[in-house]
């Protein structure tokens, strides 16, 4: 993967330079999206490969915390913490309602909208803090938790300041002002980090995890107006924003269905069987999603906005999509067959003892985790065509479903719950990428094709792995040395297997020199 450029390019003027730009010039600056399209090729590469670089940051400061607060904690503490933030994260996708994505996707803007929509999500978050405070008794007495009241009060205290950055980030991402976005959840998300090691190490137990959120909440608002010197203004009658609240409708009316289906499985397990067995669960689902998560969103990041620009251009969209996504999967489908195979391992090195049953919840979850990995195929096609509402009617079907299976898998403990999970997670992704693929530049085989290579070298792949694990196992007493003599087969196998398909091989070369992005918007170029 190339460095990215020292110098990130800037569309907007700097701070010091305002005064002699004429007002209306200067919020077209923020706004405007023509200039991108000279070097769309260029941006999206450096993009790419700061926020692959800022993700693998990131990702080092959240397995470190892990690491450490997990042996700072009980379990009960990530439990109580995973009762709240089940509601707390419902209601916060309200604040946003939709509206950041409406200004990246939307060809044309304007600063009167966006004053418009930023207001809205300030009321909105507002709204949602004074709702979650109310509820907080309620919240505590649905888990028989007194505790849970001012856990669930100091959480809501974080809303506000979510609401007061969800257009400036907008900005930046429309701008694909990407080196400014790495910086700020990097810094933020280790001031959280830090604040919350300090009060764990103080004794504060299940306190210091609410300390992490609101470090991180208060660090990343005041870095978000640093970096983005758009200010809004007064709201304006007569602004015509009804069809990018409706745009953001839609998506949120998804984010709440897919967000309940998705979190379903916490609010059985911590009603069902308390906090202790929800803090196993939680942290196994944490751990296993946690590098995936680490793939998915930054390219997601740059990708949409990449993906909403070429929306008029079919044959480069198909082309950007389907690299990416092949990249992707041969990214994070080997991620997922190895921690299946060495869940046993991971959670001794990682969690320490007291968590060895988060194995076992580990490998029932990867059947998810692992079409997880390409989770956004079918994202990506609804949100940068503008077409949030098949979104929500994918949402409508699979969220009952889900939730039955919760049901079901709950009789047998935290695994049956796993179980239940992957089981309709996998259906539900077959029946979203067929609804998503209608009516775009992209189908079915298109997804089948890009992914066939990946996902026969990582199953092949996680065989070696089985078999070599079952025999060092007996043999080799120490997790970590156990993960070594596993993983170099494993690695050497699914490689081999990936070189068998020419597409695959010439593809893996291009990754490894240029990284996930880089190669989808080269492909794209040369379409």
């Amino acid at each position: 993967m190339p460095s990215a450029s020292p110098k990130e390019p800037h569309a907007l003027p700097e701070p010091a330079n305002l005064g002699t730009v004429p007002a209306a010039e200067c919020h077209a600056e923020h706004f405007a999206t023509e200039h991108l399209m000279g070097d769309l090729k260029g941006r999206s590469v450096r993009g790419g490969a700061v926020t692959l670089t800022a993700q693998a940051i990131k990702f080092a400061l959240n397995l470190g915390s892990t690491m450490i607060l997990a042996r700072l904690l009980a379990p009960s503490d990530f439990g109580l913490i995973a009762m709240v933030t089940v509601v707390t994260g419902f209601v916060a996708m309200f604040k946003d309602a939709g509206l950041s994505m409406a200004t990246v996707q939307r060809k044309d803007i304007t600063h009167e909208q966006v004053s418009m929509l930023f207001w809205i999500n300030v009321a909105l978050s507002v709204g949602v803090m004074l709702l979650l405070a109310a509820f907080a008794p309620a919240i505590a007495a649905f888990y028989s938790e007194p505790r849970l009241v001012w856990i669930t009060v100091a959480l809501a205290g974080t809303m506000l300041f979510g609401g007061l950055t969800v257009q400036h980030q907008a900005i930046l991402r429309r701008q694909m002002r990407f080196k400014a976005l790495a910086r700020i959840e990097i810094i933020s998300m280790a001031s959280g980090i830090a604040l919350a090691v300090a009060m764990a190490l103080a004794g504060v137990g299940y306190w210091s995890l609410v300390g992490m959120v609101a470090g991180t909440a208060i660090a990343n608002a005041m870095l978000v107006w640093i970096f983005c010197n758009w200010r809004p203004s007064m709201p304006q009658c007569g602004t015509e924003v009804a069809e990018l609240v409706k745009f953001g409708g839609g998506l949120t009316g998804f984010s709440f269905l897919n967000y309940f289906t998705r979190n379903a499985d916490n609010v059985i397990v911590g009603y069902a069987l308390g906090s202790g067995p929800l803090g196993i669960y939680s942290k196994a689902y944490n751990l296993l999603m946690l590098p995936i998560r680490q793939i998915n969103a930054p390219i997601g990041s740059v990708m949409l906005p990449v993906l909403s620009r070429l929306q008029d251009d079919p044959a480069r969209y198909r082309s950007a999509y389907l690299q990416a996504l092949s990249a992707i999967a041969m990214v994070g489908t080997p991620i997922v067959v190895t921690a299946f195979v060495l869940a046993d391992e991971l959670v001794a090195i990682l969690l320490g003892p007291g968590w060895e049953e988060a194995a076992t919840v580990f490998r029932w979850l990867a059947p998810a985790a692992f079409f997880g990995t390409v989770n956004v195929a079918p994202g990506w096609l609804c949100i940068s065509l503008g077409r949030p509402g098949t979104q929500l009617r994918w949402a409508m079907i699979s969220a009952p479903v889900t939730v039955v299976a919760f049901l079901i898998g709950v009789q047998w403990g935290i695994v049956g719950v796993a179980a239940a999970f992957s089981a309709s997670w996998c259906l539900g992704f077959y029946i979203f990428v067929v609804m998503a693929c209608r009516k775009s530049p992209v189908q079915q085989r298109d997804i089948a094709h890009a992914l066939l290579a990946p996902i026969t070298a990582s199953l092949i792949a996680a065989i070696v792995g089985m078999v070599t694990h079952a025999e060092v196992s007996a043999a080799i007493s120490s997790p970590l040395s156990r993960a070594l003599v596993t993983l170099p087969g494993m690695g050497l196998v699914g490689i081999s297997v990936l070189y068998l398909f020419p597409m695959s091989r010439i593809q893996l070369n291009n990754l490894l020199r240029e990284g996930i992005c880089n190669v989808a918007i080269r492909r794209s170029h040369r379409s």
